[in-house]
């Protein structure tokens, strides 16, 4: 996670992406990969083979890249770079089913090896939805596509979600490693492939200043919160079997609270060395019991909002009776050395006030107030906020005297902007996360005892709410979620932090 990205290149590859003709490839995939080409970090003799069941030819899938990635890049692709990129861009037209387009496909791979040089690297993306997994896997393993000739090497990558509950994740692990390895297997999350959140680790383990403080002895608790401006956006049949604890918590939140959380990688940042550290992390969390998740949880839904907004439950796709919660709150506990007693408050919601993501760090009180009784009593604890997106930076809360013969005391903030500091705009995540898969930097991706530790916990939740019969407390939307929620965290003489 620390390494220096500028120092590395791609190894030649064949990068073939499963459900080629969605907005995923269009939007996020092909921009990355042409990007990483366009700074010299992908290998020119890599190619990338789309495969999708529609009938489409190559021209017609360029074009398409050209005319949706032109409103996505983060460089403009008319530049010298783009014809010669997508020149390696091809595509072949099969369901995930039929075994013929595997054949196929590994006749494709043995002549670019042959043609570009690409050493049997091969690179397989599973951009599509989660009920196509187990067809794809199985057939590359009966295709003897997991293996790579010419002592190349074949990877993995597979979106999320990775699997709709424990039983489903273990399945689904469980079929991956009976044709791949768990070394060529990428769980990709690409929260973790933001800039701030690499920088996380960074802030904690390379500044004095920090460190010694990460503890219950000077934490009062943290918050860590990914809000949302828009609604489901047309995606309420996904919603429905979602919700916000699945979309949101199982896989970017718990990650976030991980890595929040960890101690210091034994031996350096090594990716497994990352990765214990964020295992024992979860298998510290305090089990929670089914009969207390209304305790630790507060679910909201939506109402319309301002304007036109509709309600969710007027969303396409929603089911009239729908129980699903489009906000929700929670607290958990790490039962650890460095973390007993200390609260992780996590929220997130779809139709808030802005679209944001932040951890923030409350640090307790001074144990002694100078003045008691005068208005240098008013001081607010101390905070340490780090944000993810948008404005990527870090924000330093603390208390300091008016100018002024009142004394008067007030919070003001130190602003570290990742732009402002740096110049440019940083990478975007599936940049940094592509070219890890090619560089095989395994850190920022997920291992299956991770997943698995990580559905152990939510499944208890899941079903305590269905069998208490759980609330679902209305908020307009447009506004912070519901008032339970500023209720349930209120309750400990603590609130949310506001976030612009």
């Amino acid at each position: 996670m620390l390494r220096n990205t500028t120092a590395r290149i791609s190894d030649p590859c064949t990068i073939v992406i499963f459900g080629a003709t969605g907005d995923l490839t269009r939007r996020k995939l092909v921009p990355a990969l042409y990007n990483l080409r366009r700074e010299g970090l992908l290998d020119t003799n890599t190619t990338i083979l789309g495969f999708a069941r529609r009938e489409w030819s190559d021209d017609y899938f360029r074009t398409l890249l050209f005319d949706e990635g032109s409103k996505h890049s983060r460089a403009r692709l008319d530049g010298g770079s783009w014809p010669e990129f997508i020149g390696r861009v091809s595509y072949i037209r099969s369901t995930f089913e039929d075994t013929e387009g595997y054949t196929a496909l590994a006749e494709r791979l043995d002549a670019i090896d042959a043609e570009q040089g690409t050493s049997g690297n091969r690179l397989f993306y599973l951009a599509t939805p989660p009920e196509s997994y187990e067809d794809i896997i199985k057939n590359l393993g009966a295709a003897g596509l997991a293996n790579s000739p010419n002592n190349g090497w074949t990877r993995i990558i597979v979106e999320k979600p990775f699997g709709h509950d424990l039983e489903s994740a273990l399945h689904l692990n469980k079929v991956v490693h009976e044709v791949f390895e768990e070394r060529q297997v990428y769980r990709i999350d690409h929260y973790l492939g933001k800039e701030t959140v690499q920088n996380l680790l960074v802030l904690r383990f390379a500044n004095g200043i920090f460190e010694p403080l990460w503890n219950r002895r000077y934490i009062d608790h943290v918050q860590i919160t990914v809000a949302e401006s828009i609604g489901v956006e047309g995606r309420g049949g996904y919603y429905e079997q979602a919700g916000a604890i699945r979309d949101m918590v199982q896989n970017h939140m718990m990650q976030l609270l991980s890595l929040t959380a960890m101690e210091p990688p034994v031996g350096g940042a090594s990716a497994d060395a990352v990765r214990d550290e964020k295992v024992k992390v979860l298998r510290a969390v305090r089990p929670v019991a089914p009969t207390d998740v209304n305790k630790i949880s507060v679910r909201g839904r939506y109402s319309a909002g301002p304007g036109s907004a509709p309600a969710y439950l007027d969303e396409t796709g929603v089911q009239p009776n729908s129980s699903t919660e489009t906000y929700l709150a929670m607290r958990f506990e790490i039962e650890s050395w460095r973390w007993a007693g200390v609260p992780f408050y996590l929220r997130t919601g779809k139709r808030l006030p802005v679209r944001a993501s932040e951890i923030t760090v409350v640090f307790k009180s001074a144990p002694l107030l100078l003045f008691q009784d005068g208005p240098m009593s008013r001081s607010a604890p101390n905070e340490l906020s780090i944000r993810i997106q948008p404005n990527e930076g870090i924000a330093l809360r603390f208390n300091s005297k008016v100018p002024g013969q009142a004394g008067d005391i007030r919070p003001v903030t130190m602003n570290f902007n990742y732009v402002d500091a740096f110049g440019g705009e940083s990478p975007e995540a599936y940049e940094r996360l592509l070219l890890d898969a090619m560089t095989g930097d395994t850190t920022l991706f997920t291992r299956s005892d991770e997943v698995e530790t990580s559905w152990s916990l939510i499944n208890p939740i899941i079903e305590g709410w269905k069998t208490l019969g759980s609330p679902i407390h209305e908020y307009v939307g447009g506004s912070w979620g519901p008032d339970a929620s500023h209720e349930f965290i209120g309750s400990s003489g603590r609130s949310w932090r506001r976030l612009s």
